[in-house]
């Protein structure tokens, strides 16, 4: 049965897109068709993080306002075999009169082409945000173990309850072992616990995930690279497979 996943977040800076792209890349990896929805309205960045912003022509406003069918909408990844991508529309007012209805009919006639609708939400609690809320089956909440995140994700948490979603799971991004350990932020325990969030996966600070954005390419086959090996044991997860959290180097 597909589902539609929205990966949200309290604040900005926490690097979910970055999370939600490469947990869609792991799943096509894994052979699942996946579509990647950017509701990013006004702000999209999601083309540019999957290195295809130049072929990114149409998004989903295209499709809801019957100028492109949702199959031709799609931009199919030049090197990731099962991945397609539908971007947010960009400008100030762009897509502002979308309706979160429509957006969830958009996702429901998505799922019925693909496993996993990955949907990238916006920060904060505004308009992209009820958008997504309004479309996801579940939601993976990112956050990075500071005291400011996991207030933002406690907040966006009880919001997504408030929206309908009940399946909800953590990622705590940017993990770095030699501050957890100086007490300069949360450490995991403490982070599901502050957030009363079931734990999907843990992601260290690496810097070829800066290194990768920068330069339009995909860290999720680099398997040297700890955040890769991270999303991709998010990814079995995901799918139902009982995968132990990675031990993340005290070197990093």
């Amino acid at each position: 049965m597909s589902r539609a996943i929205c990966v949200a977040s309290g604040k900005g800076g926490t690097g979910k897109t970055s999370v939600a792209s490469g947990i869609a890349c792991c799943l096509a990896a894994l052979g699942k068709r996946v579509v990647i929805l950017d509701a990013d309205v006004g702000l999209r960045n999601m083309d540019i993080v999957l290195g295809v912003s130049d072929a990114a022509l149409f998004d989903f406003t295209d499709v809801l306002s019957g100028n492109i069918s949702l199959s031709r909408a799609l931009l199919a990844h030049p090197l990731v075999e099962n991945l397609f991508l539908l971007s947010a529309p960009l400008g100030e007012s762009a897509g502002r009169d979308t309706t979160p209805q429509e957006l969830a009919d958009l996702v429901r006639e998505i799922k019925g082409m693909c496993d996993f609708c990955i949907i990238d939400c916006p920060a904060g609690l505004d308009f992209g945000f009820n958008l997504a809320a309004a479309a996801a089956d579940a939601a993976i909440l990112v956050a990075t173990p500071d005291t400011v995140s996991l207030r933002d994700a406690q907040l966006t948490r009880a919001a997504l309850k408030s929206r309908g979603i009940k399946d909800i799971r953590l990622v705590v991004n940017r993990v770095r072992p030699s501050l957890i350990r100086k007490l300069y932020t949360a450490n995991i325990d403490e982070a599901i616990d502050r957030t009363a969030t079931q734990l999907l996966g843990i992601v260290p600070e690496d810097k070829a995930v800066i290194e990768a954005a920068n330069n339009g390419k995909l860290l999720f086959s680099n398997l040297r690279a700890p955040a890769a090996r991270a999303y991709r044991n998010i990814a079995k997860r995901i799918c139902g497979e009982s995968v132990p959290l990675m031990k993340i180097s005290r070197k990093i």
